[in-house]
């Protein structure tokens, strides 16, 4: 069963409650401390004032990019429905672990597919105007910081615009508490920090 959780909280005097924002990490790992990290960042949005919704990509499985089966077959539905889930936000906060310096194929993937429509002109609808923030954790020295210059690459190429700022979490195996927080409050300064610079 999908699960996603809705975080909407009353007008905060930094951002409007209409803002959407969607959030998702680039892990479908059991006890990802991607998901944590995105979590932890919706959590923060939250607290904004906005109104976030957190999504996993295991509920989306969707076939490697193929433009055979595209052609043959459509947007495959799990496709259409992140696509359209992105569409509707404003502000998209991304989590993403370092696999050998770039990004996991399940998110790239899922990425490709987002940047495809049926209608001509609207590819990249789930990007234009889109505001993203990106961050990594990683059990490494360097916090997954290596991958986040391709997924930064990727999405300002179909049109995002990205954020300046990014987060990695070193040590990730035991950066967060039993409730999923951040430990370092040097590390919680710079999460808020990217938050709000992305949604306000």
């Amino acid at each position: 069963m999908k699960w996603i959780l809705i975080f909407c909280m009353a007008l905060s005097a930094t951002l409007s409650a209409e803002t959407k924002v969607l959030a998702f990490s680039g892990s479908t790992r059991t006890d990802s401390v991607n998901q944590k990290l995105v979590i932890e960042a919706a959590r923060l949005a939250s607290q904004m004032g906005a109104s976030v919704t957190v999504i996993n990509l295991k509920d989306y499985p969707i076939p490697f990019y193929d433009a055979d089966l595209e052609a043959a077959e459509g947007m495959p539905a799990h496709a259409q429905q992140l696509r359209q889930l992105m569409i509707q936000s404003e502000v998209i906060l991304i989590a993403s672990p370092d696999y050998n310096s770039s990004v996991p194929a399940v998110l790239k993937n899922a990425l490709d597919w987002a940047s495809r429509s049926e209608e001509a002109g609207s590819s990249r609808d789930a990007y234009k105007g889109k505001k993203f923030g990106i961050m990594s954790a990683s059990p490494g020295s360097s916090g997954g910081a290596r991958g986040l210059i391709h997924l930064r690459t990727i999405l300002t190429a179909v049109g995002g615009t990205v954020n300046p700022m990014q987060v990695s979490v070193p040590g990730a195996y035991n950066a967060f508490d039993e409730q999923g927080h951040l430990k370092n409050e040097e590390l919680k300064i710079k999460l808020r920090d990217l938050v709000e610079s992305t949604i306000n």
